[in-house]
C-alpha cells in the first residue's frame, strides 16, 4: 500500500511525430490489482429521475427494459450501484484559457473527491493542455490525492525525448485516460473534465474520444467554464456531445451554477446510480445502439447511447 498512497507523478508525454497509440509515456503498469471486466457482458450504468425531477430510489431489475438495435435484451445482472467500487478519473483544462480558475479548481476538486469516495473506491488526478500530466495515479489515498491536486498547474515536465504538441489536448486527454487508465477497471468508472471545450491540438477525433470513453464503460461529466469574455456557445455543443453519448451530463459554469454546485449535483448524480447487464446479440465489433426504459409511468433514464461490441 506504500507505493500506491505515495503521490506519483506521471506524464503522458505526447511527441509529435509518432501515432497516437505509441505517444504515451505512462509509467509501468501495477497489475496486481487489477480486475478484468467479463467481455461477455455488456455494462449499462444508469441513472434515473422522476416526475418531479429528484433521484428514483428502490427500482428493481423488473423496472427497466434495454434494448439494442431497438430490440429487447434480457437484463441478466442488476445492482443498485451506491455501495459497489468506483473509480474516478478527474482531468483538467490548465491551458492558458483557463488557467485564471486553477485556485478555485483545485479547492472545489479537493472537497468533491473528500465526499464521493468512499473505502474501496479508486482515483486519480492529471490535466490536460499542451501535454497530459498525470499528478497522481489511480490510488485509494486521500492523502496522495490531495498532493496531485497541489502540484496542479499550467506547466509540465514532458519527459525525456518528449515534447509539447501545442494546443489544447481534450480529445487525446479522454481517449488516453479511458483506455490506458479506465478500461481494465472493474465496477464504475466515472470520468470528469473541467474545461472551456475547446481542443485545438488532439490527434483523437471526438468521435474517437466517445467510442474509447464507451468500450471503457465511463461516464463522462463536463464541468464546462467559459471565461466572460469568450461567451456561452464555443466549446458547449462538443462537450453535450461526449457527455451525452456515455450516459454523463455537462455542467455550465455561472452565477447560478457555481463550480462547486457542479462538483455537488455529479457527487449527487454517482449516488443514484443502477447498474444492468446483459449478454450482446453479436460479438462482431461494430456500434451497437443502447435504450435504457424505465416502465414505472413518469420516470426517465440517463444511460449511454451504444456500445461497442468485443
Amino acid at each position: 500500500m506504500a507505493n500506491v498512497a505515495r503521490a506519483v507523478r506521471t506524464v503522458l508525454a505526447l511527441v509529435l511525430s509518432a501515432p497516437l497509440a505509441a505517444q504515451v509515456v505512462i509509467g509501468a503498469e501495477n497489475r496486481s490489482g487489477v480486475i478484468r471486466v467479463d467481455v461477455d457482458l455488456v455494462n449499462v450504468l444508469c441513472s434515473v429521475r422522476d416526475r418531479s425531477g429528484g433521484w428514483a430510489t428502490g427500482l428493481g431489475r423488473g423496472d427497466f427494459e434495454v434494448r439494442e438495435d431497438g430490440r429487447s435484451r434480457e437484463i441478466t445482472h442488476f445492482a443498485a450501484d451506491t455501495d459497489s467500487p468506483m473509480t474516478v478519473a478527474l482531468m483538467v483544462d490548465v491551458s492558458g484559457s483557463v488557467s485564471g480558475i486553477l485556485g478555485v479548481e483545485r479547492d472545489a476538486a479537493r472537497r468533491f473527491l473528500e465526499e464521493v469516495l468512499r473505502p474501496g473506491d479508486r482515483a486519480l488526478v492529471g490535466g490536460f493542455g499542451s501535454t497530459i500530466p498525470i499528478w497522481q495515479d489511480l490510488t485509494d489515498s486521500a492523502a496522495a490525492l490531495r498532493a496531485g491536486l497541489e502540484q496542479m498547474s499550467g506547466r509540465a515536465d514532458y519527459g525525456e525525448g518528449a515534447r509539447p504538441r501545442g494546443g489544447t489536448l481534450l480529445y487525446d486527454a479522454v481517449t488516453l485516460v479511458s483506455t490506458r487508465k479506465l478500461a481494465e477497471q472493474a465496477g464504475r468508472k466515472t470520468l470528469v473534465l473541467i474545461t472551456d471545450g475547446v481542443d485545438n491540438g488532439s490527434t483523437a477525433k471526438p468521435g474517437e474520444a466517445v467510442k474509447a470513453a464507451q468500450q471503457a464503460d465511463a461516464v463522462v461529466f463536463a464541468i464546462h467554464y467559459t471565461p466572460q469574455s469568450r461567451g456561452f456557445a464555443m466549446g458547449h455543443g462538443e462537450l453535450e456531445r461526449l457527455a451525452r453519448a456515455t450516459g454523463g451530463r455537462v455542467f455550465e459554469v455561472g452565477e447560478k451554477m457555481p463550480l462547486e454546485r457542479a462538483f455537488g449535483e455529479i457527487a449527487e448524480e454517482m449516488r443514484h446510480q443502477y447498474s444492468l447487464g446483459f449478454a450482446p446479440a453479436k460479438r462482431d465489433g461494430e456500434y451497437h445502439k443502447l435504450e435504457v426504459r424505465v416502465k414505472p409511468p413518469g420516470m426517465k433514464a440517463a444511460a449511454r447511447e451504444g456500445y461497442w461490441a468485443r
